[in-house]
């Protein structure tokens, strides 16, 4: 590019820092931006700004919030006897979105992956022990994912927790709703017939 489209360079750098984002959809996106969404282009600045200055994590169970305190830790109406552990606060949302947990939740930011450097420290194990350890929690609901470190990450905590006496549970794994057998993996058909009820 020459040294004129140096901020359309910035910008196409800007948007790779986007996860799943590479170099062609990038640029792809920028473009779009420029030549046809004007205004989408500084809305989005703008969002993206106020979000950086105002949200923050809360002080109860990490999720992003405005506020110190999120509103579903301070909602009343919530089970304060089961805590929701999961890994970032898309997967609160997305339990959020079942409408089947009215329980309260602790976000851990990340999981555990020693090929990156992330050990229990890092994610927040202490903290949670001690919100769970603090005489209203009655179970503790591991939602990591099922993957190499979500499944690390949830032994790591389970046995942190049982340690202290908590009861502790995990997501069930199984063949989605709606999915027909022939087309579900392998592993997923095991797990499912190994935790059937």
């Amino acid at each position: 590019m020459t040294a004129s489209s140096h901020g359309l360079e910035a910008l196409i750098h800007a948007l790779r820092c986007l996860p799943g984002v590479g170099a062609k959809s990038a640029a792809r996106m920028a473009f779009h931006l420029l030549q046809r969404d004007h205004a989408g282009a500084l809305q989005l600045s703008q969002a993206l700004a106020h979000a950086v200055q105002t949200l923050r994590h809360c002080q109860r169970c990490y999720t992003f919030t405005e506020a110190p305190i999120c509103a579903t830790c301070l909602d009343t109406a919530r089970d304060t006897g089961r805590l929701c552990v999961v890994e970032t606060p898309a997967d609160q949302a997305a339990m959020e979105r079942t409408g089947a947990f009215n329980g309260l939740y602790f976000v851990l930011m990340g999981r555990i992956s020693p090929l990156d450097g992330i050990g229990p420290k890092e994610i927040g194990l202490q903290k949670l022990l001690e919100r769970a350890s603090d005489g209203l929690v009655q179970e503790v609901i591991l939602a990591t994912n099922f993957t190499a470190e979500g499944e690390t990450t949830a032994h790591i905590i389970s046995q942190a927790l049982q340690a202290r006496g908590l009861r502790v549970t995990r997501l069930a794994r199984g063949v989605p709703v709606g999915s027909e057998l022939e087309y579900v993996d392998l592993g997923t058909i095991a797990h499912a017939l190994a935790e059937r009820r």
